[in-house]
């Protein structure tokens, strides 16, 4: 049975308030060594920050384990390839992979056409050394869930494991959330119970893709059932921030624009244990990594007063003593 697991940090959440400049490179590392609950980084970075995140890795002591970026197909085949190469160059096991909804030329990308590019980036993957793992993500073509075990069904079929990074906050935000299942087009999939996004109903999606084996990465970043809009920033229309992240941790009064409940965010807990669970309980399991990732974006926190480097800790803080409480005995 399995019994590591590490936890890390995505680095653009390292950082306090939205408002706070974005510390230096250097100084985000040291900040990740003293809060002491961290075993890695998570980022792919900038061409022209290569050098330094070499030197503050080696400096502190901080793997770089993991990182991502977002593509666009017919345009970003090659950026994946080199960003495979820099996940092997900082020593990266793992590449979080998002394909954009729309092909480069405009239109929706077809099942087949991510089922080719699923297979052309794991055979990257598998020579340069590096993992890439394809994230459920608004935006992109997994925003309809049912394409996902679609597409990991046929990848399969090729013979290539499927590895995907399951973030199920946004899967719980679009929970008794009408207006977001639309933009997913699973409205009524969702009604007639063909797709199931509570955790705690049997067949969830989160579940099913669970048990098949699939989640390589997790991103950690709460979210809860129809989760508050972002109403501290708007856009050029006037309109809100989607609202895919919600504090872990009480936040102090004024710093969250929204009335806060800890009881809400039961069903992003129970997908955390379920994943454990797996984990826990079965030796073939891939997953090695999770990430936390509460960030300062648009959709997510931008505008907060919170800090999202304490929002992390107290996730990776959460995490730890449930994986303590489900892992095997090591004696």
């Amino acid at each position: 049975m399995a019994t590591d697991l590490l936890f890390g940090i995505q680095t653009n959440g390292i950082k306090h308030a939205h408002a706070d400049p974005m510390p230096d490179i250097d100084t985000r590392f040291r900040m990740v060594r003293d809060a002491g609950v961290f075993d890695y980084v998570d980022k792919t970075p900038a061409p022209g920050e290569v050098k330094e995140f070499l030197a503050a890795r080696d400096k502190y002591g901080i793997p770089v384990r993991a990182g991502g970026w977002f593509y666009t197909l017919g345009r970003d085949e090659d950026l994946l390839v080199h960003n495979l190469e820099v996940g092997r160059e900082l020593g990266s096991v793992a590449h979080n992979v998002q394909f954009m909804a729309n092909h480069a030329d405009g239109h929706a990308v077809t099942d087949d056409e991510v089922v080719d590019a699923c297979l052309r980036a794991a055979e990257a993957g598998d020579r340069i050394g590096v993992t890439p793992c394809f994230e459920v993500h608004v935006n992109m073509w997994s925003e309809d869930f049912r394409r996902v075990e679609t597409v990991g069904r046929a990848v399969e079929s090729h013979g290539v494991r499927f590895a995907m990074t399951l973030d199920h906050s946004h899967v719980i935000f679009k929970m008794d959330n009408p207006e977001e299942q639309d933009i997913s087009g699973i409205r009524d999939a969702v009604a007639s119970g063909e797709v199931v996004l509570d955790p705690g109903v049997s067949g969830n999606v989160c579940q099913r893709w669970i048990d098949a084996g699939w989640v390589r990465h997790c991103h950690a970043r709460a979210a809860v059932p129809n989760n508050p809009k972002n109403t501290a920033v708007v856009d050029e229309e006037g309109n809100p921030g989607r609202g895919i992240q919600y504090p872990f941790k009480q936040p102090a009064p004024g710093e969250y624009h929204a009335e806060w409940d800890a009881a809400a965010l039961e069903p992003w807990k129970e997908v955390i244990r379920a994943l454990l669970r797996h984990h826990a309980a079965d030796d073939a399991s891939t997953l090695g990594q999770i990430s936390t990732e509460f960030i300062p974006n648009f959709d997510y926190g931008e505008g907060c007063q919170y800090s999202l480097f304490e929002q992390a800790i107290a996730c990776v803080e959460w995490m730890r003593a449930t994986w303590a409480e489900l892992r095997p005995s090591t004696r």
